[in-house]
């Protein structure tokens, strides 16, 4: 409700969580790989996962959606908020993958317990970031949801204070 409320529209949110699956996807193949079980740290980390996932997809959504409110078409709306976004994606994802990679590598003592949790963010944000930056553009080109029209801002908006004025002015 409260993405919903961000975006002013019930369309937006659901475009935002539609990239969740796959991260969660990608920490559960992880783990089935290493070897792991699903307990308390691996949750910490499917937590986080879903944290980084959903922040990819509003940063997506959210500058198509100011750059729509300018005038652009939606597709190029689109592909001009993918290749700005592009690289705050790779350098938050980056930055992920570089802090979880020791825990999963167990270095220092007392790591084996969180190798469950850096194994569901390595393989939950590798995975979701290569369907992120597919998935979410491509649903939200087929959904494509209209912008509505800031009163304030339109031309329809100018029309009606002249129109007020002349009516206050009588």
């Amino acid at each position: 409700m409260i993405l919903a409320s961000q975006f002013n529209s019930f369309i937006d949110p659901l475009i935002v969580f539609l990239a969740i699956p796959f991260g969660l996807t990608g920490s559960l193949i992880a783990l089935a790989l290493g070897g792991q079980t699903l307990n308390i740290y691996s949750v910490i980390g499917l937590l986080l996962t879903m944290g980084i996932v959903k922040k990819n997809s509003i940063l997506l959504v959210e500058f198509t959606n100011q750059l729509r409110d300018q005038g652009r078409e939606a597709n190029a709306a689109l592909y001009e908020a993918c290749t700005i976004r592009l690289r705050p994606i790779f350098m938050t994802n980056l930055s992920t993958l570089a802090a979880a990679i020791p825990p999963a590598l167990a270095i220092g003592p007392g790591n084996e317990t969180r190798i469950p949790m850096a194994l569901t963010v390595i393989g939950g944000v590798t995975v979701s970031v290569l369907f992120t930056l597919y998935v979410v553009p491509c649903v939200y080109s087929l959904i494509n949801p209209k912008r509505r029209i800031i009163l304030e801002e339109s031309p329809l908006a100018n029309q009606v204070r002249k129109y007020e004025g002349k009516e206050a002015a009588h």
